[in-house]
């Protein structure tokens, strides 16, 4: 079963109300686009996962970031999502969110894809100073490229929340706002850089990976209670995460076909770059990288986007892949 939801809010309560009464073997899952290849396998190929249909079952919901996940997690409206780990931290810090970290997805590796923020070719804006008093647009407000993102701009003499107007501009649509004028920059992420770099007319004007290197973009994180409550099938799940991801770095033929159905983008875009040296990193296995994470965490601390925190609150080693 399949829904979407591309904001928060007021629809967290319909979501609780319609999946309260689940049964115990349905795990709710969040999931974005683009980069959860070994998700997509289980939505699209769940005849690949023993397990999945049988000892388990899932209900996927769609959301437009990881910003509106975080809160339905903290809602109890899903049992397992996915996060970055600010969204993650910022639930935990003013949401009371309790959560276990279990897979990752993707991270930032050196010579590889960084999240970047495009303007058009003709534009006069060259620098990042420059963005003061033009409209950037930002994927989800509060999402996990808003960190790297705002320290970038504070480094360069630029205030995110007073010197720009900041708006929720989904990746999906993000080359049509910049050519279409609605912005004036906006974050670029694969497929669609790919596609606009193929049509011309843009730029890159800085990369995430300028402010933090190796960042982990995107894990996977269940409700400490929920995990708790149901171990096994928090574990069933993991399982076919880790199975998942050895499936899409195996078969990158049929993970294009994979992804072009998630994402409706053409085989041909896909294959510029997807699993290959200009993408995200993926561990083989979707192991966290507890270490970068916890790197991440001390950053935001230091510029004060977050208190001082351990990653070791969301580590438990009973649910974390890989599981075989």
């Amino acid at each position: 079963m399949m829904k979407r939801v591309t904001v928060a809010g007021a629809t967290l309560a319909a979501l609780v109300t319609a999946n309260g009464a689940m049964a115990q073997q349905t795990i709710r899952v969040g999931w974005t686009i683009p980069a959860e290849e070994s998700k997509y396998w289980m939505m699209k190929r769940p005849d690949q996962f023993p397990d999945l249909g049988k000892k388990y079952k899932i209900e996927w919901t769609q959301f437009q970031g990881t910003s509106p996940m975080t809160q339905a997690l903290a809602a109890g409206a899903l049992d397992c999502a996915t996060q970055a780990p600010l969204s993650l931290a910022n639930g935990a810090v003013n949401g009371g969110l309790k959560a276990y970290i279990v897979a990752q997805h993707v991270f930032e590796k050196p010579g590889g894809f960084s999240v970047y923020w495009a303007v058009k070719e003709d534009s006069p804006i060259k620098t990042i100073a420059d963005l003061k008093g033009k409209t950037v647009g930002i994927s989800v407000l509060g999402g996990g490229t808003y960190g790297p993102f705002a320290m970038l701009l504070k480094k360069n003499g630029v205030d995110p929340e007073k010197d720009i107007k900041l708006v929720e501009v989904g990746f999906a649509v993000s080359e049509d706002a910049l050519r279409q004028g609605r912005v004036d920059a906006v974050n670029m992420n694969q497929p669609f850089a790919a596609r606009a770099e193929a049509k011309g007319g843009t730029r890159k004007l800085f990369a995430l990976s300028e402010a933090m290197p190796n960042i982990v973009h995107i894990l996977e994180a269940c409700r400490a209670d929920f995990v708790d409550k149901n171990p096994d099938l928090v574990k069933a799940y993991v399982a076919d995460i880790t199975r998942g991801m050895k499936m899409a770095l195996a078969n990158r033929e049929e993970t294009i076909k994979v992804v072009s159905e998630v994402m409706k983008a053409p085989p041909a875009v896909l294959e510029t770059y997807l699993l290959k040296s200009n993408d995200f990193g993926r561990d083989p296995v979707a192991a966290p990288n507890f270490e970068a994470i916890q790197t991440m965490l001390d950053i935001y601390a230091e510029t004060g986007m977050l208190p001082k925190m351990s990653v070791k609150q969301f580590y438990n080693p009973d649910v974390v892949a890989p599981i075989q």
